[in-house]
C-alpha cells in the first residue's frame, strides 16, 4: 500500500498552518506596540471599517464563534475599546460598538499592515495571488 498521501509534505493544511502561526509570530512586536493580540486586532479592524455590529456578524466576518468572541470582547471592552450593548430591536443580540478610544487607535494601527508587507518574503503580485487564492478557499467551506 502506498502511504504518500499522509506524508506532512503532500499536505496543503501543514503550510497553511504554519504559515498562519508565522505571520502570527510577525505581527506580535507591532501588536504589543498597540496593546492588543492578533485576534484582537483582527476584531479591531472591522470595528474601524464599521463602527459597530453584531457579535454574531463580527463572528461570520472573522470566522470565529462565540466562545472565543465573548472573552476577546470582555477585554476590548475592559481596555475602553469598544461597548456592547442588547439591541433594542432583538434583546438575543449584542452590539459591539467603538469607543472614542478605540478609534484613535486606528491612528497608531495605520502602519501595520505597510511593515507586515515589508516584512514578508513577497512581490505585490503574488500576494495578491495568494489573497485570492486563500480567499477561494474559505469562501468554499461556506
Amino acid at each position: 500500500m502506498n502511504y504518500d498521501n499522509l506524508k506532512l509534505k503532500n499536505q496543503l493544511c501543514f503550510p497553511l498552518y504554519a504559515c498562519s502561526r508565522e505571520i502570527i509570530k510577525m505581527y506580535k512586536p507591532h501588536l504589543d506596540h498597540i496593546g492588543l493580540t492578533y485576534t484582537q486586532y483582527i476584531a479591531m479592524m472591522v470595528l474601524w471599517e464599521d463602527e459597530s455590529c453584531t457579535v454574531k456578524e463580527l463572528g461570520q466576518k472573522l470566522f470565529l464563534d462565540s466562545g472565543t468572541l465573548t472573552p476577546l470582547l470582555k477585554r476590548l471592552e475592559q481596555e475602553g475599546l469598544i461597548t456592547r450593548e442588547r439591541s433594542s430591536e432583538d434583546e438575543r443580540s449584542l452590539i459591539v460598538t467603538l469607543t472614542k478610544k478605540g478609534t484613535q487607535l486606528k491612528d497608531d494601527a495605520i502602519c501595520i499592515p505597510t511593515k507586515m508587507a515589508e516584512d514578508m518574503n513577497l512581490s505585490s503580485e503574488e500576494a495578491h495571488i495568494l489573497y485570492t487564492l486563500l480567499y477561494k478557499l474559505l469562501d468554499s467551506n461556506k
